[in-house]
């Protein structure tokens, strides 16, 4: 068996991350359509997991402007 660790290639982490907080967008809003038809308990739960996602959001919006930093500093190829 061959144990070498993959190579780390960030070369396409900022269009992941992309795609990362487009999907998580879209979560929030599909849950922000169930709202209208949740119950209060519900309804709080969905509140406090969106909540969650925004501050994921913001995190990975930091990250994105890192990585495309370190990107045009050409300390990443890509």
């Amino acid at each position: 068996m061959n144990n070498k660790p993959n190579p780390d290639d960030r070369s396409n982490n900022v269009e992941r991350l992309q795609d990362m907080v487009e999907n998580t967008i879209g979560n929030m809003e599909r849950a922000e359509e169930t709202m209208m038809n949740a119950g209060p308990e519900e309804r709080q739960a969905i509140e406090e997991k969106n909540a969650r996602r925004r501050e994921s959001i913001a995190g990975m919006r930091e990250e994105i402007k890192d990585e495309a930093s370190a990107r045009e500093n050409g300390q990443i190829n890509g």
